[in-house]
């Protein structure tokens, strides 16, 4: 073949047919599938419906009929190598009404990229999904959380627990429990040139460990349409923390109804599966379920995650956000807990929770674990986020 035929072949392929063909290329029969499939997934907005025609088969004709959107699956398989297939499915998944239709299809569940977005996409369709692939949805879940509970848990212990640890020091430590960094550190000053060793003056220890829990958090969050991959990673984070002896963490959902999902932290993918995406948001009202079980405020941290669009009674949820802190409760307002940065918020409710000292600014996972740890030793949150190049929002300027 002429390579200039082969040029104006993909320019024909990717300008599309009818109106928009000026190359005056012929396409082969496989060509022509291959156009169909192109045309049925980026014409779709155009035409507002997805069409790939019954008469359409696979592998140039053989294959009994199929619905639509299952045939054009195939298709796609057998005439794009993968790297293609990958990025048409991630095309169609961007169309309300094409993803839905794929998340139906177990084979597409099977072959899509597992990662915090599809996993949001599910929860977002909750009990729509049918049975056939209902069991396929959950291993694509259980997929998900495994690999992040790996990523993430051992972070988020080990800087959770030494931040425990640290907000629990006693100077008169047993000597199992000296600090000895701590210690060597503090008594520098007491170096005796002559033994040339450090004689310590005041010893530095951890805590002894208790059977009750030393920081109570809570984790309120805003399960509205567009806070889905939040949602994810925070059931993966609540999970760990639920693990941790010296925590008592509670999970709690909210739309215009509020859910305590705590006792699913056991279990990541159940909890998942009981968040129901979409829907208005009255954070007031998970507010005042927050006020209810909370025991120890001057030892509970409570992280609400909203994007805070008040859908419900805005001078309630003001009140209550005064109440929370003036009875010492620290609260943290997440804008989102993910990796694709700060999203549309309601700036006036931000600027009202920086104006009573609460930090407001989106979070990635990686530097949660982090946060939660600074926040267990009461340190000042501002500047943590300073340090870390993090904006603030509802100060001045923001």
């Amino acid at each position: 073949m002429n390579p200039s035929d082969e040029t104006l072949k993909r320019w024909r392929l990717m300008l599309g047919g009818e109106e928009a063909d000026g190359t005056g290329a012929v396409l082969s029969q496989s060509e022509e599938m291959m156009d169909k499939a192109l045309a049925a997934l980026y014409e779709f907005e155009r035409k507002g419906k997805f069409e790939y025609g019954d008469a359409a088969s696979r592998k140039g004709g053989s294959g009994a009929p199929q619905p639509g959107v299952a045939r054009w699956l195939g298709d796609i398989r057998n005439y794009f190598p993968q790297s293609v297939v990958q990025v048409m499915q991630n095309d169609a998944l961007r169309q309300e009404e094409l993803k839905k239709k794929l998340m139906f299809e177990p084979e597409i569940l099977e072959q899509a990229h597992a990662d915090v977005h599809l996993v949001a996409t599910l929860m977002e369709l909750g009990k729509l999904i049918p049975s056939k692939t209902r069991d396929t949805a959950r291993r694509v879940v259980q997929k998900v959380v495994d690999e992040l509970i790996e990523k993430l848990s051992r972070h988020t212990t080990q800087a959770i627990t030494g931040a425990l640890n640290r907000a629990t020091r006693n100077r008169r430590p047993r000597y199992n429990e000296i600090d000895w960094n701590t210690t060597i550190r503090k008594n520098l000053k007491h170096y005796q040139a002559d033994y040339k060793t450090i004689i310590p003056e005041v010893r530095y220890g951890f805590g002894r460990k208790t059977r009750r829990s030393l920081k109570d958090v809570v984790l309120c969050l805003d399960q509205s349409g567009s806070m889905g991959t939040s949602v994810v990673y925070s059931g993966i984070f609540g999970a760990v923390m639920a693990s941790l002896p010296a925590i008592k963490t509670q999970m709690i959902v909210f739309d215009t109804e509020v859910a305590d999902l705590t006792e699913e932290l056991k279990d990541p993918v159940e909890l998942l599966f009981g968040v129901q995406l979409g829907g208005g948001t009255d954070i007031n009202k998970a507010l005042k379920y927050c006020q209810q079980i909370i025991t120890k405020p001057n030892d509970t941290i409570l992280v609400l995650i909203t994007d805070l669009y008040e859908g419900g009674d805005e001078a309630g949820m003001k009140k209550r956000m005064e109440e929370l802190t003036s009875s010492g409760v620290q609260l943290i307002t997440l804008l989102a807990l993910n990796d694709e940065g700060v999203p549309s918020f309601d700036a006036g409710h931000a600027r009202f929770l920086a104006s009573i000292g609460v930090p407001v600014f989106a979070c990635t996972p990686d530097l949660f674990p982090d946060l939660m740890a600074a926040a267990i030793s009461r340190q000042d949150l501002t500047q943590w986020a300073g340090d870390r190049d993090i904006i603030l929002k509802g100060t001045k300027g923001q």
